[in-house]
């Protein structure tokens, strides 16, 4: 896949169902990040709030989600039943994202931001 400009135009290069999973990921995240800023890293929609805060990208069959590895560490017992890596984590896209889920990583990311 091209770089795409912006995050508008990353999401818009998918069905209509991952699409809506991308947005309520993104919705979310400007929710609990108000400050952050986004843009494309790695090919990558990305929040910025001074550093890197968060990634997540779509593919065939998941939502990749990368909060780094301190977040995913934190977080591994309630990952445990999703394919997960060091700083990485995959929502299927058959199931519902786990919004409570992402809220509290992200909240424990901007806690933890050095």
């Amino acid at each position: 896949m091209e770089k795409a400009p912006n995050m508008d135009a990353y999401i818009a290069t998918f069905p209509a169902s991952t699409q809506k999973l991308l947005q309520s990921m993104r919705k979310l995240i400007h929710q609990m990040a108000p400050d952050a800023t986004e843009t494309i890293s790695y090919a990558m929609p990305a929040f910025k709030q001074k550093k890197m805060l968060v990634y997540f990208a779509a593919y065939q069959y998941h939502i990749g989600f990368y909060p780094g590895a301190a977040t995913i560490h934190h977080f591994k017992k309630e990952i445990a039943t999703y394919k997960h890596a060091k700083g990485s984590v995959q929502f299927p896209l058959t199931q519902p994202l786990p919004l409570e889920l992402i809220k509290d990583m992200v909240a424990f990311k901007l806690k933890n931001m050095k």
